[in-house]
């Protein structure tokens, strides 16, 4: 049923188990609540361990559960995504490449290959980075995370469920059981941009953009999220009902920018500065919106 092994190398000291169903992972957290981190890919978590960042009593491998690695797409009813599918799978996958470009296209910018292969999506969610190039990406198309415990599932909009750096809505029993990634509006096109210092490196800025039926005001879907710009990834809900105006598009994009910018905190790190985060965020938002609304 479940392995129990103490663990003593550069890693603090824990005990191990792998559930080989959702029911008995369940009961794990259930008992074991905050004590007990989740594995799936582990590049998140080892780190944290091996950094002294995160020293949980308990860590339960999740990667033998059947029921839990799910990459499906229903027409009409959008894509499923499972806690223990592949960063790699998601990028290998020729229907999100084409249902879903900017999940595709923000997946793929992730680190590197090898890490990719065990990476997943659910694990890039569930670490609540801001600079997480998988949130933004799912902000824009209006994903849902199922979110399981013991007593019962609930569904959490993306949009809600990061609560500041490192923290969710997730309560200490409960597990992603699901991301939920609703069909994209018809004619949807979109890209994601990310600004790094070397291939493998985190976002300096990461901005998802998406946009369909551009010449029909009352139809027009213009969504735009972003990563490393604020303790959460954020969504700018305000652009989207912006673009829902008769107006002339480079007025638009110009009021957009600006929202943008109202909404949005950078900080300076090692990384960038405060005001070339914002420099980016401003000419970027406006690249990707003259381009995705055709404007000259």
């Amino acid at each position: 049923m479940r392995t129990v092994l103490a663990f003593r190398t550069i890693l603090p000291t824990f005990t191990y188990h792998r559930p080989s169903s959702l029911a008995e992972l369940l009961e794990l957290k259930a008992k074991l609540g905050k004590d007990a981190a989740i594995l799936a890919g582990g590049t998140d978590l080892l780190v944290d361990m091996k950094m002294g960042v995160k020293r949980p009593s308990h860590v339960i491998d999740i990667k033998g559960i059947k029921e839990l690695h799910v990459l499906e797409y229903k027409e009409g009813s959008g894509l499923i995504i499972g806690p223990t599918a592949t960063l790699r799978e998601l990028e290998t996958n020729s229907l999100l490449k084409e249902k879903y470009p900017v999940l595709w296209d923000a997946v793929r910018k992730i680190a590197d290959v090898a890490l990719r292969e065990r990476a997943t999506l659910a694990g890039n969610i569930a670490n609540a980075s801001p600079a997480a190039d998988s949130a933004p990406a799912l902000l824009v198309y209006d994903a849902k995370v199922e979110l399981t415990s013991i007593n019962g599932s609930r569904l959490v909009p993306l949009r809600e469920f990061f609560t500041g750096v490192k923290k969710t809505v997730m309560k200490e029993n409960e597990v992603i059981t699901k991301i939920i990634v609703p069909e994209p509006p018809a004619g949807a096109k979109g890209e994601y941009f990310k600004a790094v210092r070397s291939a493998e490196d985190l976002a300096l800025v990461g901005i998802a953009a998406l946009v369909a039926n551009p010449n029909n005001p009352a139809e027009r879907v213009v969504r735009l999220a972003y990563a490393s710009v604020a303790p959460t990834p954020v969504y700018v809900k305000e652009v989207e009902e912006l673009f829902k105006k008769d107006e002339p598009l480079n007025k638009l994009i110009k009021e957009a920018v600006n929202i943008v910018l109202s909404k949005v905190s950078p900080i300076s790190d090692v990384r960038a500065t405060r005001e070339y985060r914002l420099h980016l965020v401003k000419y970027v938002t406006a690249y990707l919106l003259r381009k995705l609304l055709g404007v000259k």
